[in-house]
């Protein structure tokens, strides 16, 4: 096998975990492997950088050096001040053009700002930090954020959530490249989890409960999330606000862009995730205040959005807040 250039697409205010993490993991795959197989570079729009944390950079290769070089891999790296900066049209011109030419492309926590501009994103399902999700969905509608995933592949494209999510998506590279074994034991070196417990989720405080839309719309929703357990068919909430079915329906997909049914499941699933993050109460009751009458259904909706049972989620997310 040929050597892979990795390149680290940074700027100034980089968050070092997002380069450093994934480059060790690198690293330590070549040292496995028995020679280099990644080569790891700092691609930017000038030498030297300054890095979130205050430590100095200085970059491998401007923006115009590529050249030919054969690019395997393009991550685009983040910056706490991600989702606000301004970026040099130079930069998303640049990564337009180069980053479809990479075998394997994407960003890591909110480098998916930069690289989102470019609109090489519009119409993929993206991760990124739990923090700037409604940011990511405001600025670039025409891309899907998967909430609660820590990696995501798309194709070409691979986005990594933030921070220590790098890592976890590099080890995915590496096993995507060299097998299961050479990734289990770059893992075990480095002190990492090769998969996650509890799955591949990352763990955020839910804002999805605020009411949207026009008054009657959040008049509804308000009296959801204060009596999650009351019946709400579409008939019985279109009743509520003097509504038809009909007329309901677009309202919701309109101001949420979800159906009425969908908005009250994903209201129970938050809710529920709240519980058993906050405390110590029994499936059953969880299910019950939560609206989902049952400890069945409440496992069905787990898996299907979360991939993880109602024990696992707890087991992993319910003692954060106990520290």
């Amino acid at each position: 096998m040929t050597e892979l250039l990795i390149v680290f697409v940074v700027s100034d205010g980089v968050q070092l975990m997002d380069i450093a993490g994934p480059a060790d993991v690198f690293a330590e795959a070549n040292t496995f492997y028995g020679r280099p197989l990644y080569r790891s570079v700092l691609v930017a729009g000038k030498k030297d950088i300054r890095s979130s944390c205050g430590f100095n950079l200085r970059a491998d290769l401007l923006l115009g050096d590529i050249g030919s070089q054969c690019v395997d891999t393009l991550l685009v790296a983040g910056a706490p001040d991600a989702a606000t900066r301004s970026y040099n049209p130079a930069l998303t011109r640049w990564l337009r053009q180069e980053a479809p030419k990479a075998r394997r492309f994407g960003s890591i926590c909110g480098g998916v700002f930069p690289l989102a501009e470019t609109g090489l994103l519009d119409g993929q399902t993206i991760a990124t930090h739990w923090a700037d999700v409604d940011r990511v969905r405001h600025r670039f509608p025409a891309v899907t954020v998967d909430a609660d995933a820590i990696v995501r592949e798309e194709g070409a494209l691979r986005t990594a959530a933030g921070v220590s999510s790098g890592l976890d998506l590099a080890l995915a590279l590496v096993r995507e490249d060299m097998g299961e074994r050479i990734a289990r034991d770059v893992a075990r070196q480095l002190v990492l989890f090769y998969k996650r417990p509890g799955g591949q989720l990352q763990y955020s405080r839910q804002r999805e409960l605020s009411p949207a839309g026009r008054s009657a719309l959040q008049s509804l929703q308000r009296q959801i999330l204060q009596q999650p357990d009351a019946e709400y068919s579409v008939e019985a909430m279109a009743g509520m606000i003097a509504l038809e079915r009909r007329q309901l329906t677009r309202l919701f997909a309109q101001e949420t862009g979800l159906s009425p049914a969908r908005w009250v499941e994903q209201t129970r699933l938050t809710i529920a995730r709240n519980l058993l993050e906050e405390g110590r109460k029994p499936p059953k009751v969880v299910a019950a205040e939560a609206g989902f009458g049952s400890v069945r259904v409440l496992r069905r909706v787990f898996q299907r959005h979360l991939g993880v049972t109602p024990a696992e989620y707890r087991k992993r997310f319910g003692q954060l807040r106990e520290v």
